[in-house]
């Protein structure tokens, strides 16, 4: 997870990077198609068939997962890193949120304090003094994180079904190069330069070598453990924007990142796990 912690953020910082050119829709195609193509070979070496019976519960997750990476993307563009990359790691909280009511289980009762501490890290995060742009890419920073908590809700269904993640990964990593390519053609394509290719590749290669680390850290170890050290990222992230780009937060919004991520870990020790 910690691989997988620091693999993240770097995407983090080549996503930042790539935003002074393309927009989150095309950055969104550029690091889906690497992971489409590398997933499609390795089905066909394989022999993996890709074939589905719930053909609408994966294009329902995928839609969602997509619009959740452009809104990432968009707040990475428009925020610090710190800042961008905690909102969207609130999905913990509205994955405890969302369980009770789509997979009928009873929470725990630490899960309300969790989700309260949360609530007051976001509200500090985002709290008024913010400009308008600040404001607006703050708004969709943390939609991205309601809907990531809505997806992995949705992978948890899938894969109480039957269905593998490399397929869940697939039909994912589709509908995105789809989406982006769509969004390229309708609204906006950046002309590529030769010069362009390694940051795009390394979004791609980051992006995919980080969800399998990140399988592999669920699949074997300690869903708290590895749940707590998914906030690698943020730390990760947050020492990058200040190497890279100087960038600072005050006091109040470095405890909302603490408040935040405090809460992330005291949802992932109180949510139900998932019985295979």
């Amino acid at each position: 997870m910690l691989v997988a912690g620091l693999l993240f953020a770097i995407m983090g910082v080549l996503v930042k990077i790539g935003a002074q050119k393309f927009s989150s829709a095309e950055l969104v195609f550029y690091r889906s198609l690497f992971g489409l193509v590398f997933i499609a070979l390795v089905a066909q070496v394989q022999h993996l068939s890709l074939r589905t019976s719930m053909l609408g519960m994966h294009m329902s997750r995928s839609f969602l997962g997509f619009l959740a990476l452009v809104l990432f993307f968009y707040a990475i563009s428009e925020l610090p890193l710190a800042t961008a990359v905690t909102l969207n790691y609130t999905s913990p909280i509205f994955l405890a949120i969302a369980m009770p009511f789509m997979l009928h289980e009873r929470p725990r009762p630490w899960l309300v304090g969790a989700v309260l501490l949360g609530f007051i890290g976001v509200a500090l995060l985002l709290r008024p003094s913010m400009h308008a742009d600040e404001l607006l890419a703050g708004g969709l920073g943390l939609l991205s994180g309601i809907l990531a908590g809505i997806v992995y809700v949705q992978v948890t269904q899938l894969g109480r079904a039957g269905e593998p993640d490399w397929r869940t990964v697939f039909y994912f990593t589709l509908v995105c190069t789809l989406g982006g390519g769509a969004w390229m053609l309708l609204h906006r394509f950046t002309m590529l330069n030769w010069s362009d290719l390694p940051l795009l590749l390394g979004i791609g290669v980051s992006a995919t070598l980080a969800q399998l680390a990140m399988t592999r850290a669920y699949r074997t170890g300690s869903p708290l453990v590895v749940g707590s050290l998914a906030y690698s990222t943020v730390v990760l992230a947050s020492l990058f924007g200040i190497v890279l780009w100087g960038e600072t937060l005050s006091t109040d919004r470095w405890l909302a990142v603490a408040l935040i991520i405090l809460s992330g870990v005291i949802s992932v020790a109180a949510t139900p796990r998932v019985k295979q």
